[in-house]
């Protein structure tokens, strides 16, 4: 991943570490202050043009998503009063010792699982009937676990005993079980709003202390079912054969492959500059989602 910008100062943190998308600081009380910043990824690079008001609605979305889910799962944000150059788009959260594997759920056939399908009929180990196609629904939803990768490498689809064989049996199964009941919960609080949640990757932890709770307790980090970890599909346009439209990127990633914006991705070039109409769309997605998933105005 290249062309991450650097962090922006902020008084009384020190920066710790920068993704494509977030930026990990230490405030000077000890706690974890996680900005999200407007940057936008697509094939392996950070896009120079970034897309106005994306770390609100990331952040927002997520917590909104953390209420919906506290019954099922503790989260990570301790609070929301973060210092003002930040405000609105950064959590103050609580230091977890994180799990290597990217816990993904599916309940529809698309992306990298079709992939895996189309390949050995299977999807992280477990055997499909025949027959399915892009954006067919799951028989039931799946937990396909992959690796944590390097920043700018892709993440590798695996086998649940794999994980078993990296965490624990214990450990795995929680996991398991507990990234499907977030799908179930989020999957059917979508629907009822009219969207499909096609499949959401989610990151766990457990605590370091023990005043906020047991020691080893589960804890859901990072982001949490946002554009940017999910895929969102309008209901009413699901057909099962082609690809769908979605509520995230996929405006950007059109345009790059597109003969207009005259990038070719071998060529090991970054991006161009993005239009301002591909922007403005893109953005446009994003709040959409936002705003038919939580019911609030943005």
């Amino acid at each position: 991943m290249d062309n991450i910008p650097p962090a922006p100062v902020i008084e009384g943190a020190t920066h710790l570490h920068s993704g494509k998308v977030r930026d990990l600081y230490r405030l000077d009380d000890g706690g974890l202050l996680m900005v999200a910043s407007d940057r936008i990824s697509a094939y392996d690079h950070v896009l120079a043009t970034t897309i106005p008001d994306k770390g609100e609605i990331l952040t927002r979305m997520s917590l909104w998503w953390f209420d919906q889910l506290a019954d099922l799962v503790p989260h990570h944000v301790v609070s929301t009063d973060v210092p003002e150059s930040v405000k609105g788009r950064a959590v103050v959260c609580e230091e977890l010792a994180m799990y290597p594997v990217e816990c993904v759920a599916r309940g529809y056939l698309t992306g990298s699982g079709l992939v895996d399908y189309r390949a050995t009929g299977a999807l992280c180990g477990i055997d499909l009937p025949p027959g399915l196609t892009e954006s067919s629904r799951l028989p039931e939803p799946l937990f396909t676990p992959a690796t944590k990768a390097a920043l700018g490498d892709h993440d590798e689809n695996v086998s649940f005993d794999a994980v078993a064989g990296d965490i624990g049996a214990p450990a795995a199964a929680e996991l398991r079980d507990l990234t499907l009941a977030v799908y179930a919960r989020a999957e059917t609080l979508a629907r009822e709003r009219g969207i499909i949640l096609a499949d959401t990757k989610l990151e766990f932890g457990t605590r370091l202390d023990a005043e906020r709770g047991e020691p080893g307790t589960v804890v859901l980090g990072d982001e949490v079912l946002t554009p940017d970890s999910s895929r969102y599909w309008p209901a009413d346009d699901w057909e099962p054969g082609r690809v769908q439209a979605s509520f995230d990127k996929q405006v950007v990633r059109n345009w790059l492959t597109s003969e207009e914006s005259g990038w070719d991705r071998n060529t090991g070039e970054g991006p161009p500059p993005l239009p301002p109409e591909v922007v403005e769309r893109t953005r446009a997605r994003y709040v959409e989602a936002f705003e038919r998933l939580t019911g609030e105005r943005f």
